[in-house]
């Protein structure tokens, strides 16, 4: 089972984690709001202002992925995912779209009171 840690305050995040659970087959991912629940991210060692900066994962071997890599590992099990999955993975395009990713996620992080409220704990 891959553990998908997502921050379900975010109107975006929440939108986009949904689409995933209604196309995902069924016994893949366990989804977790780290706004609800942040423990099981905790016990990953992952502060909360981490988990809600990057989307984060845990797959079925027990490794850690953040950010874009969390986003090919969803993709990877989702039909017609799969090929955005592997060209993300290019090493050139994946460094571009993981420079892109933290941009858009630090901005993010800075505009939601609830993620300023997470980063001062």
């Amino acid at each position: 089972m891959i553990t998908i840690f997502y921050d379900g305050k975010c109107g975006l995040c929440a939108k986009e984690i949904n689409y995933y659970k209604k196309t995902a087959p069924p016994g893949i991912f366990d989804w977790q709001d780290i706004t609800v629940s942040p423990h099981d991210l905790e016990k990953e060692g992952i502060s909360l202002a981490d988990g809600l900066r990057e989307l984060h994962a845990r797959d079925d071997q027990g490794k850690i992925h953040v950010g874009v890599d969390t986003f090919i590992l969803i993709w990877q099990q989702l039909a017609g995912w799969k090929i955005l999955a592997w060209i993300v993975a290019l090493p050139f395009i994946k460094q571009i779209v993981r420079f892109a990713y933290k941009v858009f996620a630090n901005w993010r992080f800075k505009r939601l009171p609830h993620c300023q409220l997470a980063d001062k704990v």
